[in-house]
C-alpha cells in the first residue's frame, strides 16, 4: 500500500485554535489529510520517514483554518455583462463554484451556507466532496423558509402568490406548508433548514409552532436548523423550540437569553453586515434612514453579543458574504473577528476561537477541525503576521503565506478548479523567508 503523503511544517509560531498560547514550533507533520504530530515530541517520532514536502514557517504565524459561519454562495450575482440571466440555476452553480476560490485563498477552509438559489449550493458542495472542486468544507440550506411579513415576503412582486422560482426564499404560510417544504429539502440534500422571520426582528412572523414542527422535521432527517431572528419574540421562541443556531439575535432582551442559555444553542450576530451597510451603503444608493436603522442595530447585537458572553453563550463568527454585491467573496470574512475585539471587547485569542474551534459544530466536525493537534483534519493557514498583535491581519489575503486544506497544499492561482494531474511526489522545500 502507498504510504500517504508526509507534509512537515517547521519553526514558525503556532496558535493552535484550542486556546492556549503562542507557542515556537519545532515540528507539525501531516500525513494524509490528518495532523500526525505537533510539537517536540514528534520531531523525533518518524525519523525514518521521508517529507514529501517541507515548510520552513520562520517568522510565520500557524492556525487553524478559518471557518465562517454565514457565508453565502449563489444568493446573488448581480448584473454582469454578456449574462442574460444571472439566476438561472445553471449560472448560480457556475457563480457559486467560482467563488469557491476566492473564499479558500482568504485563509477560509470551512463555510456554512444560510441560505441560497434553487439547490445549486448542494451541487457545488458534492463537487468540492467528490474532487471536482478545490473548496472550502460546506454545509449548505436551501431557499429560506419564510412566511407574509418574513424577509422573503415576495411583497415585490405583487403579480405573484408564490415567491419566483429563482428567489432566495420559499414561501410558507401554514405549519404543513413549513413541513412539506422542509421534507423536500431534506430529500434533495440540505445540511441546514434556514427560517427567515421579520427583517429588522420589530416582529416574530413565524409562529411559535410552526418553528417548532421544523425542528422536529428536520431533526427526525438529521438536519439541523437555523433562524434568521433578530427579535426579542422570535429569538426566545427558536430558543424554546430548540433550534441549533440563532443569526442575529440583536433585540433579545437578558430574560431571552437566560432561555437561550438553558436552551445551549449557539448565537451568530453577524456583526459585519449591519457594519458593511453603515459604512458602504451610502455610496451604493442605500437611504440614510436605512443606514441609521443598520446602525442602531449594530449597536444593540454588539450589547446583545456582550449579554450573551456573560451567560456562556457560545458565539460564532459569520460574515454574511455573498449576500449583495457589496459583501465580497474573499474580502470580509476576518471582519467579525475585529469586530468582536473592537467593539464587543473579546480578547484576540477570543476572537480567532470564534473563527475557529468554535464554529466547527456547525460544520458536524467538531473535534476534527478547528485546532491544530494529533489526529485532526489538516486545515492550517500560514500568516506573515501575528493577529494576536493586530486581529485586522485575518482581513487580509496578502498575508498568507501558504493555505492547506485536508492536508493539500492549496494552488491558490487555480481559482477553485483543482488541477487533476500533478508532479511526481519527489520532496519540495517551501523556504518561506
Amino acid at each position: 500500500m502507498t504510504p500517504a503523503p508526509r507534509l512537515l511544517i517547521k519553526n514558525g509560531t503556532l496558535i493552535d485554535g484550542a486556546g492556549g498560547g503562542p507557542a515556537a514550533n519545532p515540528l507539525l507533520g501531516v500525513e494524509g489529510s490528518r495532523i500526525a504530530e505537533v510539537g517536540p515530541a514528534g520531531a523525533a517520532a518518524r525519523p525514518e520517514a521521508p517529507a514529501d514536502t517541507v515548510i520552513d514557517a520562520a517568522g510565520k504565524f500557524i492556525l487553524p483554518g478559518l471557518i465562517d459561519a454565514h457565508c453565502h454562495l449563489s444568493l446573488h450575482q448581480g448584473a454582469l455583462p454578456g449574462v442574460r440571466y444571472t439566476s438561472s440555476a445553471e449560472f448560480c452553480a457556475l457563480w457559486a463554484a467560482h467563488a469557491l476560490g476566492r473564499v479558500l485563498n482568504a485563509g477560509v477552509t470551512g463555510i456554512a451556507v444560510p441560505g441560497g438559489k434553487w439547490f445549486t449550493d448542494v451541487t457545488v458542495r458534492q463537487a468540492v466532496e467528490g474532487g471536482l472542486l478545490e473548496g472550502p468544507r460546506i454545509v449548505v440550506a436551501a431557499r429560506a423558509l419564510s412566511n407574509y411579513g418574513g424577509i422573503f415576503d415576495p411583497d415585490p412582486y405583487p403579480a405573484f402568490e408564490e415567491a419566483p422560482a429563482d428567489a432566495a426564499g420559499v414561501l410558507c404560510n401554514t405549519r404543513d406548508a413549513f413541513i412539506r417544504e422542509t421534507r423536500r429539502q431534506c430529500r434533495r440534500g440540505v445540511d441546514l433548514i434556514k427560517l427567515a422571520d421579520d427583517v429588522w426582528g420589530d416582529t416574530q412572523t413565524i409562529a411559535d409552532d410552526e418553528i417548532a414542527a421544523v425542528v422536529d422535521e428536520a431533526h427526525r432527517h438529521g438536519v439541523k436548523v437555523a433562524i434568521h431572528a433578530r427579535g426579542s419574540a422570535s429569538t426566545r421562541a427558536a430558543a424554546k423550540a430548540g433550534i441549533d443556531l440563532i443569526y442575529h439575535a440583536d433585540l433579545a432582551t437578558e430574560s431571552d437569553l437566560d432561555i437561550v442559555a438553558k436552551a445551549g444553542m449557539p448565537i451568530a450576530p453577524v456583526l459585519t453586515s449591519p457594519w458593511i451597510g453603515v459604512e458602504h451603503g451610502a455610496g451604493r444608493g442605500l437611504p440614510d434612514r436605512t443606514r441609521d436603522r443598520l446602525r442602531a442595530q449594530l449597536r444593540a447585537s454588539c450589547k446583545m453579543v456582550r449579554h450573551a458572553r456573560d451567560r456562556g453563550i457560545p458565539i460564532l463568527s459569520g460574515s454574511d458574504t455573498g449576500n449583495a454585491s457589496a459583501f465580497a467573496h474573499g474580502h470580509w470574512h476576518g471582519k467579525e473577528a475585529e469586530l468582536f475585539v473592537r467593539e464587543v471587547g473579546m480578547t484576540p485569542m477570543e476572537a480567532i476561537l470564534a473563527n475557529t474551534s468554535q464554529n466547527a459544530a456547525l460544520l458536524g466536525l467538531d473535534g476534527e477541525i478547528g485546532v491544530i493537534a494529533p489526529g485532526m483534519l489538516a486545515d492550517i493557514v500560514l500568516w506573515n503576521s501575528d493577529p494576536l498583535a493586530d486581529i485586522t491581519v485575518l482581513q487580509r489575503s496578502g498575508e498568507i503565506a501558504v493555505v492547506i486544506k485536508d492536508g493539500r497544499i492549496v494552488d491558490r492561482d487555480a481559482g477553485g478548479f483543482r488541477r487533476l494531474t500533478e508532479e511526481p511526489g519527489r520532496a519540495r522545500m517551501f523556504v518561506q523567508g
